[in-house]
């Protein structure tokens, strides 16, 4: 009997509510759950309970907690889940080392310095400057990374632990948070101070969750890009998990190992994205770590092998449906679900299999570029190719990847499906923890990655896992006692004197602050007739296609749900009208300081059939935080009057509510929250 921690990597979100959380989802694109204040889940008659409400009674956003647990796995390969009460167990301690070190890496540069383009694609290659770099070395460990250190808790019903500036383990000597202005009282010239990045706490079975931080922001310099701005920090972060196991019979101790990630808010919970960062982690499985032999072996796929329609095509089919109702992309509507049998494998359906294969784009052979990538029609039928995303670089000429491709082996199962080479059987029962390990990630983006939302393109990389799904620990915690931190290790070097990942690592290359990538990668116009640019004279280049991002974790066309009339006279729009989701929210300091305010996509049909016949709008967006206007807009000669005038909605941040300094559970000052 052996024992692992499930979910191998655990996804938590920051959130802006002080006081409440739920768990994250255990399903694919399933809903969150809800818990008590001490992170027990909440049952109804054994049934999970699932969220309704995202934000507390203040109007703030929860929190999602990233809920570890233990199982026993057998020999055979099934597990099942292991608490305090367990006969064999004697004892579970948990150690967390969360940590951001986005401001000390590299200024993001799309598809530059990742390594699986080649050595010449190397950052130092490429030139690629440093964030904050008139910070020298060796200060930039201390001035630039935060780096709580690690937090240990252990037994039931243990109470918040917080990853905070002023408890930083007396033991850890490395421990940094960002300096600010004297001058300013402390605080950051533009948003709020990075004073935690969350807590550990456990239920009360023992499990471990843990809890990002606030969603707040702060630096001095103007934000002008995506990728954030130097000066400026957020408290997203990530870092290894362990958990001691200790048995009643005296036998060895076991340490066990997990990742967490805290990133920020998903704001339509169960609509997924078309490639997903499960899809991405079974990809590096299947193709560099023997996950599967039987499909994938000495360097090449199997053609003979037999796919399964409900566990390896059905998402690739469904997905793209869903995206009605955060995009308007009618060229989906009609692609997804597929408009004929797709589960017969008959030659009866052969030829519609083969059509409908044949609009998916092929992926290059590195992931990224080449294949189809810069292709956006099919030159037999005219057809726009799927999936209808940007690519992971499509906003500068330097690497370009203009349209999204499926990942390699999930184009491998299309193929092996359009050739009739899968069934239609009910799937084997799962392990408990396979299901965890997948669901966990299954709701974050896998693409396109420029540089994505939660992680980037570095999940493609074999150097960052032990097994699969798993990421490698690069060090243990007394070598960081020791050392601390490294803010110029490169996890994806294969030459790289240690192998694996410190804490930080996944989150940072993305955007610093979050807000700013949020804000502007939602839609894109991107050339399609010049493979090699993308913009000219710094605008995309004639003609352009109209593309998205990933719209389920950024949506960008919504439905309101505002059915009474004073919410729709609050909202100044009327329910059922299709509107641009962070209406109101007209810059990159306005979304650092309103992100909290925008809704939730929710399906808001109930009862046994709230799947089959879905309703998505959005819900609990603060609209008394927003001004709607009617703004007159002149004719043709410029002239605005009375008897020739056109009118359009527009919306506007209401004046900042009044800033307070709230002590959190007297272990940290959340400086300039927001409520309501």
């Amino acid at each position: 009997m052996k024992y692992v921690i499930g979910p191998s990597i655990g996804i938590a979100r920051v959130g802006n509510s002080l006081t409440d959380f739920y768990l994250a989802p255990e399903q694919l694109g399933g809903r969150p759950l809800v818990c008590s204040p001490q992170g027990d889940q909440v049952r109804d008659k054994m049934h999970p309970v699932y969220v309704s409400q995202y934000k507390d009674g203040m109007g703030c956003v929860k929190r999602q907690a990233a809920r570890f647990c233990l199982f026993a796995v057998a020999d055979d390969g099934y597990s099942h889940e292991v608490t305090l009460d367990d006969p064999a167990i004697a004892g579970m301690e948990w150690t967390v080392h969360l940590a951001n070190k986005k401001a000390a890496w590299y200024t993001f540069s799309e598809l530059q310095g990742n390594l699986l383009l080649g050595a010449l694609n190397s950052y130092e290659a490429c030139k690629v400057p440093l964030r904050n770099s008139s910070v020298a070395q060796p200060q930039r460990q201390s001035e630039l990374l935060i780096d709580p250190g690690p937090r240990t808790v252990s037994g039931a019903r243990q109470p918040k632990l917080e990853f905070a500036r002023d408890n930083i383990p007396k033991d850890y000597p490395h421990g940094s948070f960002p300096t600010y202005n004297k001058s300013n009282n402390g605080n950051p010239g533009q948003g709020l101070a990075i004073d935690t990045l969350g807590a550990i706490l456990t239920d009360s079975q023992g499990r471990l969750l843990v809890l990002g931080g606030y969603g707040n922001a702060g630096g001095d310099l103007p934000i002008t890009s995506f990728a954030g701005a130097d000066s400026w920090h957020d408290d997203i972060s990530d870092g290894p998990v362990t958990c001691k196991v200790t048995f009643k019979n005296g036998s060895a101790p076991q340490i066990l190992r997990a990742w967490c990630v805290v990133a920020s808010p998903k704001f339509a919970p169960e609509l997924q994205n078309i490639v997903t960062l499960d899809d991405v982690a079974f990809d590096v499985g299947v193709r560099e770590l023997n996950l599967d032999p039987q499909m994938y072996s000495q360097g090449q796929y199997n053609t003979d092998y037999i796919a399964n329609y409900q566990r390896d095509i059905e998402p690739i089919i469904k997905r793209p449906a869903g995206y009605r109702w955060v995009a308007a992309i009618p060229a989906l509507n009609s692609f997804s679900p597929a408009p004929f049998d797709a589960t017969d494998a008959s030659d009866k359906s052969l030829s519609h299999r083969k059509a409908y294969f044949s609009l998916f784009r092929k992926p290059g052979e590195n992931g990224f570029t080449g294949g189809q990538t810069a292709v956006l029609f099919d030159k037999d039928s005219n057809a726009p190719l799927m999936p209808l995303n940007s690519g992971s670089n499509s906003v500068s000429n330097e690497v370009l990847d203009k349209f999204l491709t499926l990942t390699r082996t999930q184009y491998f199962l299309l193929s092996q499906w359009a050739a009739g080479k899968f069934d239609n059987r009910e799937c084997e029962a799962v392990s408990p923890v396979v299901t965890l390990d997948r669901a966990s990630i299954g709701n974050c983006v896998g693409g396109p990655f420029c540089p994505g939302i939660e992680v980037t393109w570095s999940l493609y990389s074999k150097e960052l896992y032990e097994a699969p799904y798993r990421i490698k620990h690069r060090h243990d915690a007394d070598f960081y006692r020791q050392h601390g931190l490294d803010p110029n290790e490169n996890e994806t070097d294969p030459l790289a004197t240690f192998q694996g990942c410190e804490p930080g690592d996944l989150t940072k290359r993305m955007a610093t602050p979050w807000q700013s990538d949020f804000y502007q990668c939602t839609v894109q116009n991107i050339n399609f007739t010049d493979p090699q640019t993308n913009k000219a004279d710094g605008i995309p280049k004639a003609p352009a296609y109209y593309a998205y991002w990933w719209p389920p974790q950024s949506p960008w066309n919504v439905i309101p749900g505002n059915l009474s009339a004073q919410a729709q006279e609050q909202a100044g729009i009327p329910a059922g009208m299709q509107s641009i989701y962070n209406r109101g929210i007209n810059s990159f300091s306005e979304m650092i300081q309103a992100w909290h305010y925008l809704g939730f996509i929710t399906n808001e049909v109930t009862g046994p059939y709230r799947d089959l016949f879905p309703n998505f709008v959005e819900t609990e967006r603060n609209n008394e935080r927003f001004i709607s206007a009617s703004v007159a807009v002149a004719s043709a000669a410029n002239v605005v009057s009375g008897a020739d005038v056109n009118f359009f909605n527009t919306w506007y941040l209401a004046p900042d509510p009044q800033r307070e300094k709230i002590q959190v559970f007297g272990a940290m000052s959340a400086r300039g929250h927001i409520g309501r």
